[in-house]
């Protein structure tokens, strides 16, 4: 269903299958393990990179 509600609203969608189910055991609040710092930490600048680029697409029309 999330990927589904992704796809309506032309959100990316990034795809890292062991990354993600190490992250989905994990509790809320839970520390992120030290193994899975770099690809969080890429996960992140890539979100991130998005996220300036969509609001630079913005600004570009205003």
């Amino acid at each position: 269903r999330i990927r589904e509600i992704a796809e309506e609203n032309e959100i990316p969608i990034i795809e890292d299958k062991p990354v993600a189910w190490a992250l989905f055991e994990l509790e809320l609040g839970d520390v992120i393990p030290v193994e899975l710092y770099k690809p969080v930490a890429q996960i992140l600048a890539r979100v991130y990179s998005m996220k300036k680029s969509f609001s630079n697409v913005g600004s570009m029309s205003a």
